[in-house]
């Protein structure tokens, strides 16, 4: 079970105190559109959240165009994955400030001024982050290891809360973004790492004990759920050597950017054990 004390973001709080929000709620439709989506864990999440009081539907389509015009007809907020969250951005009326620094999207909502842009994956991140923080009571050092739009959004929420960042990518443009083969180095130095390829990378591999820093704590998030890059026998060789260690798979990054999305999209507190309960 994930523990997630972290507050509600502003915008949510602020919708729920409105009348006129309450009575629009009433009748709320929220979807998911992407493709393709039929693997999504999103719907079971949601609906174990809104425990029947709202629908959630898939809005399987290739075509954004589509997708976007069915949001628009017949929905009040959605969650956007690929292959459209930058798309999605392009269409929004209103830019959260995450959604502007990260220039994509994966929450869409109406609101009586026009649509309005969210990242969840920004604020689910940083809700996480905020808790090791927490714990940990030390200035961190975060690298993040894949600059797709997962990455983005996990660079923008370490930096929003001032962590010492170091970026990873396959392909590496300037000296601000560091290549893979110095992954193990960077490994060893940092105190979080946040992993966004959706493949393992070699250098894993090559990751000795030391590299654990044993004594001193040490986080891993992972995006990836379906495939990940950290197996089983990783895991368990990291924390025999280092028992301060700890990986959260791509189940606690879809939970807490599901946690942020739910308050978003009804200003309302989900029950949090029966989304972890579907995971």
């Amino acid at each position: 079970m994930v523990y997630i004390k972290s507050p509600a973001p502003n915008d949510a709080g602020d919708l729920a105190q409105n009348a006129l929000y309450q009575r629009f709620m009433k009748h709320s439709r929220f979807g998911l559109i992407g493709h393709p989506i039929a693997h999504s864990l999103s719907p079971a999440l949601f609906r174990a959240g809104f425990d029947g009081k709202y629908p959630y539907e898939l809005i399987e389509t290739s075509d954004f165009e589509q997708a976007y015009a069915r949001f628009l007809n017949g929905y009040d907020a959605i969650n956007v994955t690929a292959p459209f969250k930058e798309l999605a951005f392009a269409k929004a009326d209103i830019l959260s400030e995450e959604c502007r620094n990260i220039k994509a999207t994966n929450l869409l909502v109406k609101t009586p001024d026009g649509v309005k842009a969210y990242n969840s994956d920004y604020l689910g991140v940083r809700m996480w982050l905020e808790e090791v923080r927490a714990e940990t009571s030390e200035d961190l050092k975060v690298l993040v290891v894949g600059m797709g739009g997962a990455g983005k959004a996990a660079a923008e929420a370490a930096r929003s809360l001032g962590m010492d960042l170091t970026l990873m990518n396959r392909t590496v443009h300037d000296g601000s973004i560091r290549p893979l083969d110095e992954f193990c180095s960077h490994f060893r130095k940092a105190d979080v790492i946040i992993y966004n390829i959706p493949a393992a990378i070699p250098e894993i591999n090559n990751l000795t004990d030391n590299d654990f820093t044993p004594g001193k704590a040490k986080f891993i998030l992972e995006a990836n759920y379906r495939d990940p890059s950290f197996n089983t026998s990783f895991i368990k060789r990291m924390t025999n050597t280092n028992p301060l260690a700890r990986y959260s798979g791509g189940k606690t990054w879809l939970l807490y950017q599901a946690v942020t999305g739910y308050e978003i999209f009804t200003g309302e507190r989900p029950d949090l054990q029966k989304m972890s309960d579907v995971l």
